[in-house]
């Protein structure tokens, strides 16, 4: 089929057939899960032993990040949706990069804290623009599959990035920054050079339609009612997951059980555990209900939370971050899938930014809340995290009940006999995809 009315020409046209923009999409993924897996591990060290920062307002700094990606949402959120994905993406990864460079070269806290909000500022836009690219381009059927693929990518990216973090931290802490700042940089030549435009101009709103919607228009969550209480409890889910990542470095390191390139093995293992077993879980979990997945996950956060409660040693903490991943592998591509089957096609990227949002919250609460907990005592965010997971699955299965849509489909085959994969065409499409909520499988899991 002719694509040439949906690609416009690019530079290499002749890698058209292997850097497709999904694929692009994925490499962008395992950047970004790479500059993160560099970060994270060693973020707390570098704030508590090279920045002199209380441990009670290292999570108040690392907010920051995610403090500029909740700035920044509400008036570039859905930009894709207006001007294009590609030179979204572009400015991201490259304004990501330079946020990095940034912050190595910061001194003193407010320097620290204006680069990562410039850098969360970028970030707003990098994760619902990539979701929506491969949305662009893949069948409703593969939907769940590529975003699981996404999250292998990412989280490989995640296996190397500890382990090249902790290369980094051999030379100082603050050299992570510059590992994280190539990666993004590498990004926004990929960008440049191979991908093309997926969006349809088609599908753009009028001008008088984005000057009324406003606020509204950026963040449908406010208005999609269904939308919204599902958000709501999975940020509440991975909040309290998240303190898994931002608490377990300083649990480990001040129990004497690990060293700072330990800390980043252990999470390089985590990360490889997803590489590894996401597909294998989500092939088998493909027929599974989603709230049957949410409450898996759930039940085996609240696992790791029973180990973490006793006293620190190594074989605790692999337990701990082994169900944490498993949680994630459960959990994780459920989240895009939902928000792309309520969204409509001129605002794909829209509803991906309210999404975002919610990942916005979890990575400023979580860690803000996180080592505020650890600083009153070392295993009360393992105590609080058992009650608030399990409220979180609860209220996911309320909002997903009293806000049901009818579903109109019989199979929940996610690669049956009219999906695109059964065909031999791996589920990407060669003109972009619409679907409609009532015509989605995933409904009918939640019900």
């Amino acid at each position: 089929m002719n694509t040439s009315s949906r690609f416009p020409p690019f530079p290499f046209a002749g890698l058209r057939g292997i850097c497709r923009p999904a694929h692009i999409a994925l490499f962008l993924y395992l950047l970004a899960g790479l500059a993160d897996g560099t970060l994270m591990p060693f973020f707390a060290l570098w704030a508590k032993h090279d920045a002199g920062i209380a441990t009670a307002c290292i999570g108040l700094l690392l907010g920051c990040y995610a403090g500029g990606e909740l700035l920044a949402t509400p008036l570039v959120g859905g930009i894709a949706d207006r001007v294009g994905r590609r030179p979204v993406l572009l400015a991201s990864t490259a304004g990501i990069g330079v946020g990095f460079l940034l912050l190595y070269a910061a001194h003193g806290v407010v320097w620290a804290a204006g680069s990562l909000i410039f850098i969360g500022c970028f970030e707003s836009v990098l994760h619902p623009t990539l979701a929506t690219v491969i949305a662009d381009t893949v069948s409703p059927d593969a939907l769940r599959r590529h975003f699981a693929s996404a999250r292998v990518m990412s989280n490989l990216g995640g296996v190397v990035g500890p382990i090249f973090g902790a290369l980094l931290a051999l030379h100082s802490l603050g050299s992570v920054f510059l590992g994280c700042a190539s990666s993004l940089l590498l990004g926004a030549l990929v960008v440049a050079v191979f991908l093309p435009e997926t969006w349809q101009k088609e599908w753009g709103r009028s001008a008088e339609e984005d000057d009324d919607e406003g606020l509204a228009g950026v963040l449908p969550a406010f208005r999609d009612k269904q939308l919204a209480a599902l958000l709501l409890g999975f940020a509440c889910l991975e909040i309290a997951g998240s303190w898994i990542e931002s608490v377990l470095p300083l649990y480990a390191h001040n129990g004497g059980v690990l060293t700072p390139s330990g800390v980043g093995l252990l999470f390089a293992y985590g990360a490889a555990l997803i590489v590894v077993l996401q597909r294998v879980v989500t092939k088998l979990s493909a027929r599974l209900s989603a709230f049957w997945l949410v409450l898996g996950s759930a039940l085996t956060l609240v696992a790791a939370f029973v180990i973490l409660l006793l006293h620190p040693f190594l074989l605790s903490l692999i337990a701990a971050v082994t169900l944490f991943s498993f949680a994630q592998m459960l959990f994780g591509p459920l989240i895009p899938t939902t928000v792309n089957e309520l969204a409509p096609p001129a605002a794909r990227s829209t509803y991906m930014a309210a999404a975002s949002v919610m990942n916005d919250l979890r990575d400023t609460l979580g860690p803000t809340t996180g080592t505020l907990l650890y600083a009153a005592s070392a295993k009360l965010p393992w105590m609080l995290g058992m009650p608030i997971a399990l409220s979180a699955t609860w209220a996911i299965a309320i909002a997903s009940r009293r806000h049901g849509r009818p579903p109109g489909r019989d199979g929940l085959d996610m690669a049956g006999e009219g999906s695109l994969e059964a065909h031999g065409t791996g589920g990407e499409l060669d003109e972009p995809v619409q679907m409609s909520a009532s015509k989605s499988p995933l409904f009918l899991h939640f019900r």
